[in-house]
């Protein structure tokens, strides 16, 4: 059953039940004290028949007989409000020896009745209820019983009036309780309905949906709770997509950050495979062949620590830039010899506080970036110039230039400038949020500058430096 529903019939039972025991309690104390009243009168009017009955037989005394009581109660009329009183005489065996008339009852009650006890009973005869009374007479040796009667149908009729009036108001106050009740029920569950269609429409998918907070009632405060467990919700499932494209950026990123050491490590194998060489060339191909399989190893731990953990407490080593640079651009020199673009390298000496693999990966990012632009022979430049306060590293190319209204989102995420041109070439649109996230990690600044149709210039400006 519905809480509704449940609400709805207990609310019309419990007052039905109230009600009824109260108005069916009240009823019968009025009836029992009207019939209290009632059997006070019959008493009376026994009591008031021996007292005159009395005075009549002063007039026998000292000895009295049956026939003299007979004889006095025949000339006995008691007359009330009501009209004269019925009453009857009779002897031990039930016979009438006097009486005002016929009683509706017998005298079967007398017989029950102890010497100097009255009693009463409750009869029905001649279609209506009567109150039969008897109180016992010891004259002339013997025991007589004086009898007499009061109509109360009246208090019959009246209870019943009052039942039927109460069936009536029942019938009212029945349909007056559903009424208030459905009302209330509707009003009251309304907060819930809306928390039940909250909950599928989270169920669904729509982690955003709150529900409205009225009042400040227990479904009020049920329905902060609600909203409360739903922000926690939607901050825990934000959290695991944020922690999922963590690990997506790190797999796209590891995937675009070996790329570079790979061309390196082909290219110097190649260089090795393809022609003689002396051994200080075999020695140097070997070295770098050696050290970008050692950085590609480093570089995926230091990866997760910066894409997945997001670790920022890297530890900062003072690098001598200009060995650094020239370490950086021997790197990619086969690659850019065999495309017939020339790398010129011009480094001042200076002390940065840098993580040498993590800005490893950005300067051959840079240089890469640089080398995708060119299309045919072309120029890189590698600068790494002191500055106020810092070093500057400046990567400019002859390439196709970036469009002015590309220059803002080139460090997105995914983002491509040439799509095409960057698919052809393994591209994921990586590169540069990467290296954005690691400058960030140095504490500096990237800075891009580019006209379409003579080549890009891209400046990275790091804090520290001093002289080597």
């Amino acid at each position: 059953m519905r809480l509704f529903w449940k609400l709805f019939c207990s609310t019309v039972l419990i007052t039905v039940l109230a009600f009824s025991l109260g108005s069916y309690f009240l009823i019968d104390s009025f009836f029992r004290s009207s019939l209290e009243r009632e059997v006070t009168a019959v008493y009376e009017e026994n009591d008031l028949l021996r007292y005159t009955l009395g005075r009549e037989m002063d007039l026998y005394f000292p000895s009295v007989t049956k026939e003299d009581v007979a004889t006095a109660a025949s000339r006995l009329t008691i007359t009330t409000s009501r009209g004269t009183v019925a009453f009857r005489l009779s002897d031990q065996d039930g016979n009438q020896l006097a009486g005002s008339g016929t009683l509706p009852m017998d005298s079967a009650m007398t017989a029950t009745l102890e010497e100097g006890q009255r009693g009463w009973e409750l009869r029905r005869g001649w279609g209506s209820y009567y109150i039969h009374a008897a109180s016992p007479m010891a004259i002339g040796g013997g025991t007589l019983y004086l009898e007499n009667c009061r109509k109360v149908g009246e208090l019959f009729l009246t209870r019943e009036e009052q039942y039927r009036t109460f069936f009536y108001l029942m019938l009212g106050l029945v349909a007056a309780v559903g009424l208030v009740s459905l009302s209330v029920s509707v009003v009251m569950l309304r907060p819930l309905g809306r928390l039940s269609a909250a909950t599928k429409r989270m169920a669904a998918g729509e982690l955003s949906e709150r529900v409205a907070v009225k009042g400040d009632d227990e479904l009020a405060q049920l329905s902060t709770d609600f909203n409360v467990m739903a922000a926690r919700l939607e901050a825990q499932v934000e959290e695991l997509k944020a922690a999922a494209r963590r690990q997506e950026d790190f797999l796209n990123s590891f995937a675009h950050e070996t790329k570079t050491p790979l061309t390196s490590i082909i290219g110097y194998a190649d260089l090795l495979r393809s022609r003689p060489a002396s051994p200080e060339q075999v020695r140097q191909s070997a070295s770098y062949i050696f050290n970008e399989g050692r950085r590609m190893e480093a570089l995926s731990r230091k990866l997760m620590d910066l894409i997945v953990l997001e670790k920022q407490d890297f530890v900062l080593r003072a690098a001598a830039m200009d060995s650094f640079l020239e370490r950086v651009g021997g790197v990619l020199r086969p690659a850019l010899e065999k495309q017939g673009i020339r790398l010129r390298l011009r480094a001042q000496a200076a002390l940065v506080p840098i993580e040498p693999d993590l800005m490893e990966t950005v300067c051959l990012n840079l240089l890469d970036n640089a080398r995708k632009a060119i299309s045919g022979p072309g120029l890189i430049l590698l600068e790494g110039l002191e500055e106020e306060g810092g070093y500057c590293i400046r990567v400019t190319d002859t390439g196709k230039g970036i469009p002015p209204e590309d220059l803002s989102r080139i460090t997105e995420a995914f983002y491509m400038v040439d799509k095409s041109r960057a698919r052809a070439q393994g591209g994921a649109g990586l590169g540069l949020a990467v290296c954005q996230k690691i400058v960030a990690l140095h504490g500096g600044t990237m800075e891009f500058r580019s006209i379409v149709g003579q080549g890009t210039q891209v400046r990275v400006h790091l804090k520290g430096g001093g002289e080597a």
